[in-house]
């Protein structure tokens, strides 16, 4: 069975999700009638109904009428789900998410960005590049960007720039012009067992591209998928497109960039550390490809203020900055926190806090020993519980046994079992000047507004 874009209405169960939303607002811009549910309004849902989408605040059988709905899910939905139970019974076609992706893949000049890191910040800044460039591009990806105010955007023009996630193994069923693979590692292992069955599932997609674009600074990414262009950081690896002469600063990076043995010309990318100017890197390879000059693409970049929730300032009390980010892998916290030093510089009355909440029993248990050594470049550690993204805690892992194991290798830990503790915590004992990041994938970054207030109130008293 198809996904039919001809005009057939949609259904949507969880439309307010990061991946959800995006694909419903693109649907709803091209006409299509969208209903979906959520249990929890949001600036993504009042979005949505600005753009002509009917949301239930709720999830009841009596949301679905009849089977001339399609209806779209995510993994997270589950099978008691009565919404779904009520599709199964009026006899709609449902779809995963992935499906609708991979349809709407097909109907453009695709670009999917996949890869464990850095998926949301190089599709975003590709789709930037190509927006500046005058292209008019359609846009998914998974976070929001203030240039197109949200994770979405339709474009009249033939090109489409998707987010493409590997962690149900969904990636698989996607088949763009150009497929991006940032690198791989294991991550999800809710969905994976091990490292092999996740490449396998990254050879899959690149066997489906008609081009392959991959980063050789991943061995994985350079050894398993070959991909027939290439970028590095390193110079003397012999990729297409690579940098010299490149300086790290606090603010962002300045580089010399190469393709193919020629100079291109000069970088000036407002984004912090080596992960940044690799994904940019990735962005170059696919933007040439599609015969963008540099000139044009090295403009936009220099004005692209990122995604939210990738390194995004919320605010600052009493000289105390806090920082959202989406970290939660140990690679994507070490790179985050190596940014937060290049941030602080050399002043020795500044320091990284970093705020971690673990994101599921499972990836918390994988990566045991990797998380509790990622903290190198923060001056005090701070662990939350762990946020289980619905699943069972098997093993009976906690967040506190995760700062104790921290506290072997970092000299100032700090645990605090919820969040209500934690945020009672955080006024007194951060400091001005102090780079605060809230790190995770769960709801850690709900405490930040009250934070902010209650730091500027503990200075008042």
């Amino acid at each position: 069975m198809r996904v039919d874009l001809s005009g057939r209405a949609f259904h949507f169960i969880g439309i307010g999700g990061i991946g959800m939303s995006a694909l419903a607002y693109i649907l709803a811009k091209r006409g299509l009638p969208v209903f979906g549910s959520d249990l929890r309004g949001s600036n993504i849902t009042t979005r949505l109904e600005s753009v002509g989408a009917k949301i239930f605040t709720t999830q009841e059988a009596s949301n679905l009428s009849d089977n001339s709905l399609q209806v779209v899910c995510s993994t997270a939905i589950k099978g008691d789900n009565r919404e779904y139970l009520k599709a199964l019974e009026l006899g709609c076609p449902i779809f995963h998410r992935s499906d609708l992706l991979a349809a709407l893949i097909e109907d453009y000049h695709s670009i999917a960005v996949a890869g464990t890191h850095g998926k949301t910040t190089t599709s975003s800044l590709l789709a930037y590049v190509l927006f500046k460039a005058n292209l008019d591009p359609t846009i998914i990806v998974g976070g929001e960007v203030d240039a197109w105010d949200g994770n979405a955007r339709l474009g009249l023009g033939k090109y489409l720039v998707a987010e493409a996630d590997e962690s149900d193994g969904s990636l698989t069923k996607h088949h763009p012009k150009i497929g991006i693979v940032t690198n791989i590692e294991l991550d999800h292992t809710d969905h994976y067992e091990n490292l092999d069955s996740v490449i396998a599932t990254f050879q899959t997609f690149a066997q489906q591209c008609e081009t392959v674009i991959g980063c050789v600074d991943c061995l994985v990414v350079q050894d398993k998928l070959q991909p027939a262009i290439t970028y590095s950081l390193d110079d003397s690896k012999g990729a297409n497109y690579t940098v010299k002469n490149v300086i790290y600063h606090g603010e962002g990076s300045i580089a010399d960039v190469w393709e193919s043995g020629k100079f291109l010309g000069k970088l000036e990318l407002n984004l912090l550390g080596k992960h940044n100017l690799s994904n940019a890197l990735a962005v170059i390879a696919a933007a040439r490809n599609i015969d963008i000059d540099f000139p044009i693409m090295a403009e936009a970049m220099a004005s692209f203020g990122g995604a939210k929730r990738r390194f995004e300032v919320k605010g600052q009390a009493r000289g105390i900055t806090l920082i959202d980010d989406y970290a939660h892998h140990p690679r994507e916290i070490e790179a985050t926190l190596s940014s937060a030093r290049l941030r602080v510089g050399k002043d020795t009355n500044r320091r990284v806090i970093a705020i971690f909440q673990p994101h599921r029993y499972s990836r918390t248990c994988e990566f045991f020993q990797e998380f509790a050594q990622c903290f190198t470049d923060a001056d005090v550690v701070i662990i939350t519980d762990i946020y289980s993204a619905g699943e069972q805690n098997v093993t009976n892992i906690t967040g506190e046994h995760l700062a104790q194991e921290i506290n072997r290798y970092h000299g100032q830990v700090f645990y605090e079992h919820t969040l209500t503790e934690l945020t009672g915590l955080l006024p007194k004992i951060l400091k001005t000047g102090d780079l605060t990041l809230f790190l995770g994938a769960g709801n850690l970054n709900q405490i930040i507004p009250n934070v902010l207030k209650l730091i500027d109130n503990y200075a008042e008293g």
